[in-house]
């Protein structure tokens, strides 16, 4: 069994944990609502401190969804300390480190819109859905789960949905659990947050001196 860390830091309450042979040997944390830059890295130290010396096999962090900050944060720093100790930095979508091994999770992706993903059949696929479609979808689901509050969504009343907060154990237990192949395939890939739209980015004005340079 490997040397393994986790990170998990997609919702307000981030957390890691050491796992040595299966078996979690560290948990930390904090709560947070901007800072999880600054606040990871006294948990990470407590954790690393535990190696004595050792070096980690690979280190797993959560994609998300959720902040978008501070799932980049949880990446950076888990590469970093891959790049220290010379092993793989694997994502993993955060929808699996919750006690849900079936079911539904939605969440609010701004701007009018939800999304949705299946828990339970291989790795979780986050889908943008208009909400009232999302209601329609959801009706008569035994199993539905948000990391946050989704009353914006304006979801029927009726519609009972539970609040699951993804922890670095969790994350780690079903990082362990995974087929061989899929963890093949997830070391080839290079971390990042689990987008639901494409990266926003604003053209720069005119004159601006990259555009000069282009011309």
């Amino acid at each position: 069994m490997p040397l393994l860390l986790a990170i998990e830091s997609s919702t307000n309450r981030a957390s890691l944990a050491l796992f040595r042979d299966g078996v979690c040997v560290f948990e930390g944390g904090f709560e947070s609502d901007r800072n999880h830059n600054s606040l990871l890295f006294d948990p990470l130290e407590k954790a690393l401190a535990r190696l004595e010396g050792e070096r980690l096999d690979e280190v797993v962090i959560g994609t998300g969804p959720g902040s978008y900050s501070g799932t980049r944060v949880g990446i950076a720093a888990g590469q970093g300390v891959a790049l220290v100790h010379g092993c793989p930095a694997v994502g993993l979508s955060s929808l699996l480190a919750t006690p849900v091994r079936r079911g539904f999770a939605i969440g609010d992706a701004r701007r009018g819109s939800a999304w949705w993903a299946t828990v339970g059949d291989g790795l979780p696929q986050p889908e943008l859905i208009d909400p009232a479609e999302l209601a329609s979808r959801l009706r008569d689901q035994p199993a539905v789960f948000s990391f946050e509050n989704v009353t914006r969504l304006g979801l029927p009343a009726e519609l009972e949905v539970a609040h699951q907060e993804p922890t670095a154990p969790r994350l780690a237990e079903a990082w362990l659990a995974l087929p061989e192949e899929t963890k093949a395939r997830l070391r080839a890939e290079a971390p990042q947050p689990a987008y639901l739209r494409p990266p926003h980015i604003t053209e720069a004005k005119k004159g601006h001196p990259l555009l000069r340079k282009k011309e």
